[in-house]
Parts: structure tokens; sequence; C-alpha cells
């Protein structure tokens, strides 16, 4: 099993604020008899059904990731190559589940909002989760692409 992110009780902390209830530590992805981990996996009742009967769970992954390398593209390849493996396999396995990328803050900032992350970030279409780690709290849910093509 790998080893926990120095931002994951942050975010775990923050995702149980803003309603999520915990369901993995870590999520487990198995695959033609390959494991992956995901850092956490999450549920909460659906608040965006019309009718009371049709309201349901939706359930994420989130994959938690620091930019503290030597390199910010060093880091953002591992970032991205992570999620498309991830992302690949649970739409095998869990295709309900929702895969989304938790950044802080500042990777945000320096990273998906400069241009170089950001025509990857939506072209991979990714899922972020912006996360003030020293609050412990959830900032931004952001989907990319940030354009229509």
């Amino acid at each position: 099993m790998p080893a926990r992110d120095s931002y994951h009780n942050a975010v775990k902390t923050a995702l149980i604020a803003d309603g999520w209830t915990i369901t993995h530590d870590p999520y487990r992805i198995e695959y033609a008899g390959k494991d992956a981990y995901v850092d956490l996996g999450a549920e909460r009742a659906s608040l965006d059904m019309v009718l009371a009967a049709e309201r349901g769970r939706t359930a994420i992954a989130v994959e938690i990731k620091t930019f503290t390398g030597l390199s910010v593209l060093t880091d953002l390849q591992q970032a991205i190559g992570q999620f498309l493996l991830y992302r690949t396999w649970m739409r095998r396995t869990d295709p309900q589940r929702l895969l989304y990328l938790a950044v802080d803050v500042e990777t945000a900032v320096s990273v998906f909002a400069q241009e170089f992350g950001r025509i990857v970030a939506d072209d991979v279409q990714i899922r972020l989760i912006v996360i003030n780690m020293t609050a412990e709290r959830i900032v931004e849910w952001k989907h990319f692409p940030t354009t229509d093509r």
C-alpha cells in the first residue's frame, strides 16, 4: 500500500466538513490482476435530483497531490499519469464513481491556473478539488475543460 500524502488528513477533514462520508481510505482499484490505490473514496446524498424518489448517492474517489518536487513539470506528469490510469480502470470497475484530483490553493494557482497546466487539465478533462490545507476546507470544485471546444 502506498504512503500517505502529507495533505491526506487535511483533505479528509475538508471532505467531511463539506458533507462527504469517507468510505475508503484508500480506495482500491483492481483491474486485470493489478491493484492501484486512490487516496480516498467518499459518498454523500445527491442533492441535485429533482424528485425525492430519484435521490441517490454520489460517489467519488480523490487522489491527493502535492507539487513539492524539484520540477513542477515532473510533478504534473506524475499527477496526470496517475489520474489517467485510475480513471481508465474506474470506468471499467466502478463507472458511477467520479475521480477528482485534490491540490492545495498554491498548486491550483501556480499550475492549473497557468496556461501550461490548464491546457493539459482541459485536454485530459480533470476534475479538481482545491483545498485550503491550513483551514482544512474546500475552496473550489473545478471541472475542466474550462472552455468550449
